[in-house]
């Protein structure tokens, strides 16, 4: 199938009102598109992927565009934005000694909202992404990620992924054991790439388009094992015990809102709020051997890492602590270098600024481009790496540009 026989619109086309990247990115920067498709069932993203590489195009597959920075200049190919939504639940009603009640089985279209699906998991006391309230983006980009945050990652209640693959042009699914999960990684994503490995250049989109996340998530109305001190406090609990997971959510919210890492109109904000023009935090939290995080000076945060799945799967737990392995704060590290909040290149008019709220987000106060988020990143990238030794790597998917 070709892309003229799919919903299409074209910059080439007058009478077409395909929408720019800032139309479709948190950002809210970077240029034009050549074609935009938008995908409402898994067919019409698989014949849009097929017909985009069988032309040899360069492609784009998008969800929230809450994990991207495109380029001023735009993209020379195939946007495709998958829309799907929904979800279909199995329940399995029965009790275990450690409390917990059955288990639910979901599977998730990859279109669908990341946080409207969090929403319904926890009215429906299906534990394990409570934690995870708040997070923009899209259930496909999840597993893709493995997004995480105060202390849970989506790992510990994947099952499986179904995927195209792009490179045997057939569906693949992978098995949770097949995923590589790690800290902000999976396999998905480690197929993106300029050269992937296979003599395609799978990048900005991997070889592997998620189609489909299923998940397996508890029965109960308490949440999994909170594993972050932050929360723990607002909870009244200790690292490693349990709270209602309504709570749990809301207590969420109340951080992320608090730190600007809401999306506008989600938790109450007022319209707009710059603060909330970003692609949430834009460098990872750095993971270092523990001699190295040895050399940091005394006040750094150190955390530790745990594996991506849980301990046990027998009871709620936490993942196997690493002890070779320290991850410390990268908002901690861009402030001791000299970046407060709200910092920018020209000062507070600087069209792309540090949060006013947190300094992990790089934001857009109402005319920023993408060159002027680049070179705010790259500051203070540059300005980490010279107090501390360390470079912080971004999480956004840059396209067309780079660091």
């Amino acid at each position: 199938m070709s892309l003229s026989t799919l919903r299409t619109s074209s910059a080439d086309d007058p009478g077409s009102s395909t929408p720019a990247l800032s139309e479709l990115t948190t950002l809210r920067v970077g240029g034009p598109v050549d074609d935009y498709v938008e995908a409402e069932t898994e067919a019409e993203l698989i014949d849009a992927v097929r017909a985009a590489d069988d032309a040899d195009r360069p492609l784009l597959v998008i969800g929230g565009g809450s994990n991207l920075l495109v380029a001023d200049e735009g993209f020379a190919g195939v946007v495709v934005r998958d829309v799907r939504q929904g979800l279909d639940a199995d329940l399995e009603d029965s009790c275990g000694t450690d409390g917990a009640c059955g288990g639910a089985s979901l599977r998730l279209p990859a279109g669908q909202d990341w946080d409207a699906f969090v929403a319904e998991a926890v009215a429906n006391e299906w534990v394990g992404v409570e934690a995870l309230s708040g997070i923009p983006g899209t259930v496909g980009a999840a597993p893709v990620q493995n997004i995480g945050a105060y202390g849970q990652e989506v790992s510990g209640v994947v099952a499986s992924v179904v995927t195209w693959d792009r490179a045997t042009g057939s569906r693949r699914t992978f098995p949770l054991s097949g995923l590589g999960f790690g800290y902000r990684t999976s396999l998905l994503k480690r197929t993106m790439r300029v050269d992937g490995g296979d003599g395609a250049p799978w990048y900005p989109t991997p070889r592997y388009v998620v189609l489909e996340v299923n998940l397996q998530m508890r029965l109960g109305n308490l949440s999994a094992p909170i594993g972050y001190g932050e929360l723990a406090r607002r909870l009244g609990v200790e690292v490693g015990e349990r709270a209602p997971s309504a709570a749990v959510r809301e207590a969420v919210l109340e951080l992320r809102g608090g730190k600007g890492m809401l999306l506008d109109g989600v938790g109450g904000a007022a319209t707009p709020d710059h603060d909330r023009w970003s692609a949430g935090s834009f460098f990872t939290n750095p993971v270092l051997p523990a001699e190295a995080a040895d050399e940091l000076p005394d006040d750094a945060p150190r955390f530790p890492v745990r594996s991506a799945t849980p301990e046990s799967t027998v009871r709620p737990s936490l993942g196997v602590v690493d002890p070779t392995l320290v991850k410390t704060s990268a908002a901690w590290l861009i402030e001791r270098a000299g970046f407060t909040k709200g910092f920018g290149l020209a000062g507070e008019h600087s069209p792309a600024r540090l949060s006013t709220r947190h300094t992990l987000a790089l934001t857009n106060r109402g005319g920023a481009t993408a060159a002027d988020l680049v070179a705010l990143a790259r500051a203070v990238r540059d300005g980490v790496r010279d107090t501390f030794g360390i470079d912080l790597e971004p999480e956004p998917v840059l396209v067309g540009t780079a660091l």
